[in-house]
């Protein structure tokens, strides 16, 4: 990745508008227009979409979308007026309700040879919730139909509601398998080390066991302290960011540190039976040792979701910038990082600022363009987002 210099950051585009910085002191409202800022051109590729909750690439250029509903829709590619293909696929266990649902994606790296990709889902026996888990799937010759292989990991911790799912799985730099968590809003779950909620989890793509060299043995818990993880993107220097959101304010951006506590504790040590939400999203006061989040939104909340890494020497000095959506906020925010994945400045690109409602998965296509899905809930888009030309 190219560093970014003093020089280039003073011309960067800046748009602030009173979140916090990383560091938790207010930003002020306005800021400078830099002439290096790519202007955007979004494009539809395909509609008729319900709450499409992430994106994979495949091989041929077809674009896989998971629908919270319970489906799989196929796209013939990744440019406008593709056409969609709902597969058919025994998806029955699927339990759509809340913020529960068929959600994150992966495809397999070989897929070429496999055709397998795993896909995040509540899970219900007999109408009643048992557990959030991953299931790898393997897509039919005829590009119409999906069967499962099995289930890749189960035990995840599930809400009667679906409220807090979570559930983002990304592979990570070194090929395991990452995904992030929510905390079912139970206040235990994310403090609780042998609970798989509130956490980001790291596995065998492949068996779905824990890594051997995981902090806690025989665990996939690869870190905790989370509220609801709905972001897991890799920088190409390595390091993963997460996104994740807060209650109704401070919803965070994280770097991820192996076996570390991020200082979400609604349970306040075990001294409430509630689920005090009103307790801080890093609570380094209970937790001295916590991870600071590397940039939180302030007051009001946006309702982080998806991000991803922009790539590519079409974005300019937004070239390696982490791109984040939102489903309250309606936008795409872009942020510039230092080395240390420190904050340097903020972007919100007035071409996605509250023209297509709320926004959940970000993913990077290997076009080099951002690829948003819509979350309206009627009618939902996948969009091609690009700098203009590109």
């Amino acid at each position: 990745m190219r560093l970014i210099t003093s020089t280039a950051i003073s011309v960067m585009l800046v748009l602030s508008v009173g979140y916090a910085t990383a560091d938790g002191s207010p930003q002020a409202p306005g800021g400078t227009a830099g002439a290096t800022a790519p202007a955007l051109t979004v494009q539809t590729v395909a509609a008729g979409l319900t709450h499409g909750w992430d994106v994979g690439f495949l091989p041929d250029g077809k674009v896989l979308v998971t629908q919270r509903t319970g489906k799989f829709a196929l796209l013939s590619s990744a440019r406008p007026g593709a056409t969609v293909t709902t597969l058919r696929a025994d998806t029955s266990s699927v339990r759509v309700l809340g913020e529960g649902g068929l959600m994150g994606l992966v495809i397999h790296p070989d897929f070429a040879t496999t055709r397998e990709f795993t896909a995040c889902q509540t899970y219900q026996q007999n109408n009643k919730p048992v557990d959030i888990r991953l299931v790898t799937w393997k897509l039919g010759t005829d590009n119409r139909s999906a069967t499962k292989v099995k289930d890749l990991l189960t035990g995840l911790p599930i809400s009667q509601q679906g409220r807090h799912s979570g559930c983002r799985p990304t592979i990570g730099p070194d090929g395991a398998l990452l995904v992030g968590t929510g905390d079912t809003a139970n206040p235990t779950v994310a403090q609780n080390k042998n609970s798989f909620g509130g956490k980001v989890l790291r596995i065998d793509l492949h068996t779905g066991k824990p890594l051997p060299d995981n902090p806690f043995p025989g665990s996939p818990v690869y870190n905790y302290g989370h509220r609801n993880v709905q972001g897991v993107a890799v920088r190409s220097n390595g390091q993963v960011l997460t996104a994740e959101q807060g209650p109704d304010k401070d919803d965070e951006v994280n770097l991820l540190v192996k076996g570390a506590n991020y200082g979400w504790d609604p349970s306040r040590g075990g001294t409430s039976t509630k689920y005090d939400e009103t307790v801080p999203m890093t609570d380094l006061t209970r937790f001295p040792d916590a991870v600071p989040a590397k940039w939180s939104s302030g007051t009001p909340t946006e309702a982080t979701c998806g991000d991803t890494f922009l790539a590519g020497k079409q974005w300019g000095e937004w070239d390696g910038a982490l791109a984040i959506v939102a489903l309250k906020g309606a936008k795409l925010i872009v942020l510039t990082l230092d080395e240390q994945a420190n904050v340097v400045s903020k972007a919100i690109p007035a071409e996605v600022n509250g023209k297509f409602g709320r926004l959940r998965a970000a993913r990077t296509g290997p076009d080099g363009a951002l690829y948003v899905t819509t979350s309206t809930g009627s009618n939902d888009k996948l969009l091609r987002i690009a700098p203009t030309g590109s």
